[in-house]
């Protein structure tokens, strides 16, 4: 605000004016984050941080490496505006940004990240199915691709308990799920080891319950008109559908997954130390099990691992070494603990 002083100065003082006039606006701030490159210094040379490029770092590089795409930044830049006074912008509003674009040009895939084997009892040994999927269900050009099914598969550990809560309806014991593009299978005997780790799940698969876009929507139609019901026949309906991979054809990747860098919305609010509220989960390494499309991933694209989170091929990515770097999530896990308390 100090700009309409100094012209008004040189106005009384009748000072000629030889530079353009001038327009200022606050630093733009972001909570979770630190923009004083001083400090961002402190984090590199005291190796907190694996560099200026670590995808934790709200740097050009930092961001271009974890995924974020220009067209956010923009949009987020133009919805924010600016302003004459310092402010603090939440970061969820970035991350709003983020997720809206992404959410119109990533490739779906499936991914499993905690991996626990899936065996289908009554599926034929050596077989293998190639299912279709969609690429991106925002963008219809993107057409659709093939997947391989097989008798064993891998699901997330998280889809699965043993002893379930109340409105569960992920994987559990006597229970069922559709495997999306796939088929609906009951879940008949869990395999434990010496130690009482779960390590095999034993299914059965409604072989007539395979899913295919066409009798979906040929379903939706008849039910429309009154012709038949959602729980018969091939259009039989589950209320849980979870991503699996064909365990005979999964793809090995080194999966990074990155979250926010500090534990506190201000770091350095009433003084402390930014390094003492350094987030200790803000990066989370994992061997996950990929589809086997993944071999061929791009650096110019993004991807969805289908219901967990937008993801980047890493600059560490080489032949038989798929690294990939989590950009965000696909909802806002931050907010939902700020919503307990």
């Amino acid at each position: 605000m100090h700009r309409p002083l100094y012209d008004w100065i040189l106005e009384g003082l009748d000072l000629p004016r030889l530079l353009p006039k001038q327009y200022e606006f606050a630093r733009l701030s972001l909570t979770y984050t630190i923009m004083s490159k001083r400090k961002l210094m402190q984090l590199v040379n005291e190796k907190l941080v694996t560099g200026w490029d670590d995808p934790r770092m709200p740097t050009i590089s930092g961001i271009r490496r974890r995924g974020v795409t220009a067209t956010a930044l923009r949009a987020f830049a133009y919805n924010i505006g600016i302003t004459k006074y310092n402010g603090l912008t939440d970061v969820a509003v970035l991350e709003h940004a983020i997720r809206e674009d992404l959410n119109k040009r990533a490739l779906r895939r499936l991914a499993v990240l905690r991996p626990i084997k899936v065996v289908i009892t009554n599926y034929p040994e050596g077989k293998t199915e190639e299912l279709d999927a969609v690429n991106n269900p925002e963008d219809e050009s993107a057409g659709k691709r093939k997947i391989p099914f097989s008798r064993e598969l891998f699901i997330e550990q998280d889809d699965f308990k043993e002893v379930a809560v109340p409105k569960y309806f992920r994987l559990k014991p006597g229970g069922e799920v559709r495997l999306k593009y796939a088929y609906i299978i009951k879940c008949d005997e869990v395999v434990k080891d010496a130690a009482g780790k779960i390590v095999e799940l034993r299914c059965t698969a409604d072989l007539d319950s395979k899913f295919v876009a066409a009798d979906v929507n040929r379903r939706k139609e008849l039910e429309v008109r009154g012709l038949t019901s959602a729980a018969t026949g091939p259009f039989r309906k589950v209320k849980g559908t979870i991503h699996w991979v064909s365990a005979a054809h999964a793809v090995d990747a080194e999966v990074r997954l990155y979250d926010r860098l500090f534990t506190e919305a201000e770091p350095e609010k009433d003084g402390r130390d930014f390094k003492s509220v350094l987030n200790p989960h803000s990066l989370e390494v994992v061997t996950a099990k990929c589809e086997p499309s993944l071999k061929d991933a791009k650096p110019e694209l993004r991807y969805q691992f289908e219901r967990l989170a937008y993801f980047a091929l890493d600059k560490d990515s080489a032949p038989g070494k798929l690294v990939l770097n989590r950009t965000i999530t696909l909802k806002d896990a931050w907010a939902k603990e700020a919503q307990k308390g």
